[in-house]
Order: structure tokens, then C-alpha cells, then sequence
């Protein structure tokens, strides 16, 4: 089973930018796409963006043209850069093979304020 570790969260300012990281204890290279997910107290787990291995994206309404997905095979590794970041992005943010979920990690927390 593969293990994943997310990292990169904090606290930041509104108009901030974050990098989140997904470190996957397995190869990634085989994995069509890879997904961020967030969960905000009080609701539910929801997806926020997705990286496929042509580069094709995915980005939920609310982060488009905010964050951007990527990745590095090479590394096991998925990446998502958050620019210009809102309250309403505060949430633990968790990675994930899209689709056919693995073992979820613990998630990184984000939490913007001001």
C-alpha cells in the first residue's frame, strides 16, 4: 500500500501563496491522475484539483486561475501551488490518487487570515 505524506501548509495572509507537496512512498508514474483534496471544519471532503500524466488539469471552480497543479514522476511527487489565497481556502489539504484512493495521510493544514 502505498503511503502519502503531504506537507507545505501554514498560516498565511489573505493574498498569500503556499506550496503544498504530496511525497508518495511508491512510484507515481503509473498513476493516470493524481488529486488535492480539502476538508473545511464542518463539511465534507472535497476535490480540488487534479494532475494527469499529459498534463491535462482539473481545478474546482472556486481555485481556478488561484492554484496550479504539477508533478515530478521522477521524485513521487505532486505538487500544488496556491497563489492569491482566500478565507475561504482555510481547510487540511490531502493528496491522493484520483479515483481509486489510497490509505488517506494525515493532510497539511492551510489557514488564511489575516
Amino acid at each position: 500500500q502505498v503511503q502519502l505524506v503531504e506537507s507545505g501548509g501554514g498560516l498565511v495572509q489573505p493574498g498569500g501563496s503556499l506550496r503544498l507537496s504530496c511525497v508518495a512512498s511508491g512510484s507515481i508514474s503509473s498513476i493516470a491522475v493524481l488529486g488535492w483534496y480539502r476538508q473545511a471544519p464542518g463539511k465534507q471532503r472535497e476535490l480540488v484539483a487534479t494532475v494527469a500524466t499529459g498534463g491535462a488539469s482539473y481545478y474546482t471552480d472556486s481555485v481556478k486561475g488561484r492554484f496550479t497543479g504539477s508533478r515530478d514522476n521522477a521524485k513521487n511527487t505532486w505538487y500544488l501551488q496556491m497563489n492569491s489565497l482566500k478565507p475561504e481556502d482555510t481547510a487540511v489539504y490531502y493528496c491522493n490518487r484520483f479515483g481509486n484512493s489510497y490509505t488517506w495521510g494525515r493532510g497539511t493544514q492551510v489557514t488564511v487570515s489575516s
